[in-house]
């Protein structure tokens, strides 16, 4: 089973950039789906975007689609969430996490992911 650190995060302003790193240590990081989610003060935690195993395939929330790109470098163990466009909004920690799947599928469900990064804070000052 891999497991997960996230880095990256930081205070930004409105409409600036960020990019956000998972890296995972452990073996067969191809076998696994990754997504990132963000949880803001007294709110759920919710899907952010979603790459497959093998990369081909993402998926993105609504409110950040367009602004946000999620990318998986097998080669390196590294999952990615470039930031741009950022608001005041997407003011939330920032979690990266892991769900070992055989088919090249994606998930908006936090249950079904088994590996959890610690989170990372990004603040957007308007």
């Amino acid at each position: 089973q891999v497991q997960l650190v996230e880095s990256g995060g930081g205070l930004v302003q409105a409409g600036g950039s960020l990019r956000l790193s998972c890296e995972a240590s452990g073996r067969f990081f191809s076998d696994y789906g990754m997504g990132w989610f963000r949880q803001a003060p007294g709110k759920e935690r919710e899907f952010v975007a979603g790459i497959s195993r093998t990369g081909r395939r993402r998926d993105y929330a609504d409110d950040v689609k367009g602004r946000f790109t999620i990318s998986k470098d097998n080669a390196r163990n590294t999952v990615s969430l470039q930031m741009d466009s950022l608001k005041s909004e997407d003011t939330a920690v920032y979690y990266c996490a892991a769900r070992l799947v055989r088919l090249d599928s994606i998930s908006r469900e936090k249950g079904d992911y088994t590996t959890w990064g610690q989170g990372t804070q990004v603040t957007v000052s308007s």
